[in-house]
């Protein structure tokens, strides 16, 4: 597929995502005194009692304007499917700098965005006892598309971060596993493609401060994790691509660990989180397999 068929696409793919009209929760806590520290939170459709949690994560370059709203409609599909889902907001990037305006939104807060993270997965136990009080809090799956699935694999990582981290786990967390979608997993690869125009850089900051906080922030430096894993990824995504997913298997290869790679011949970034895409239907079976 030529550059300007694929870019086609992906303009039809994400036109397609995003027309999806916002769909409201269930109901909202906050974890923190920001505005942006809230969870959302679906009941599963059905009904049901018992059903697997959805922690979903959500992407848009850790940049202030891509919030939760755009996964909402994948929010309410997870929910029709049965299970519980809890969607993040969390901090993203700040205002502009004078010197940048024209530049465009600045991805991520250091630290603030991982603050958030750490501290909704460690609310989110009480919040579901509250809020969902009928699902089932000993399954918990953490999934997140793009920036969200970066944060979902470190989510998942906390107990293998280096020795004097605020954000370090004693032990592992309580996880059934992880389904990250499309993610920006390999910080060196993701620079390396500019991914997200140079997202990665912003979220890290310069040379200095790149090289001590990619320690404590790249997924492909916190393995092995010991929690079950999955990545899926679309053979076509222009925004983050196949070679991403594949350096951050690779390295969890080396560092003595699986992870399973599924491969979505002729599928882009958002289908993946779109409901009426087919790409949808298989993250739901991919998460299935992991919370029963």
């Amino acid at each position: 597929m030529s550059d300007s068929a694929a870019r086609d696409r992906d303009a039809a793919e994400t036109e397609s995502d995003l027309s999806h009209p916002p769909v409201a929760p269930d109901a909202s806590a906050a974890y923190g005194s920001h505005p942006d520290q809230l969870i959302d939170f679906y009941a599963p459709r059905d009904g049901r009692t018992g059903a697997p949690v959805m922690v979903v994560l959500h992407g848009g370059a850790w940049r202030a304007p891509y919030d939760r709203q755009h996964v909402s409609p994948f929010a309410d599909f997870l929910a029709r499917r049965g299970f519980a889902v809890a969607s993040v907001e969390y901090r993203r990037g700040s205002e502009i700098p004078q010197q940048q305006r024209g530049a465009g939104p600045v991805a991520g807060r250091w630290p603030e965005t991982f603050d958030d993270v750490a501290a909704a997965m460690d609310a989110l136990p009480a919040l579901l006892a509250r809020e969902l009080p009928a699902a089932d809090a000993r399954r918990i799956v953490v999934t997140g598309h793009s920036a969200g699935g970066q944060l979902a694999l470190w989510a998942a990582a906390r107990h293998v971060l280096p020795e004097g981290s605020p954000w370090r786990l004693p032990a592992p967390p309580q996880l059934r596993g992880v389904v990250a979608l499309a993610p920006i997993a390999d910080f060196a690869t993701a620079v390396g493609l500019d991914v997200c125009s140079g997202a990665v850089g912003q979220l890290l900051g310069g040379d200095e401060d790149f090289a001590e906080r990619s320690r404590y922030a790249d997924p492909a430096a916190l393995l092995p994790t010991g929690i079950a894993t999955t990545v899926v990824q679309g053979t076509t995504d222009v925004d983050v691509p196949q070679a991403v997913s594949e350096a951050f298997v690779d390295a969890a290869a080396k560092a003595g660990e699986t992870v399973g790679l599924t491969l979505l011949p002729d599928v882009g970034h958002y289908p993946l989180i779109d409901p009426a895409a087919d790409a949808c239907a298989v993250v739901a079976e991919e998460l299935a397999q992991l919370a029963w």
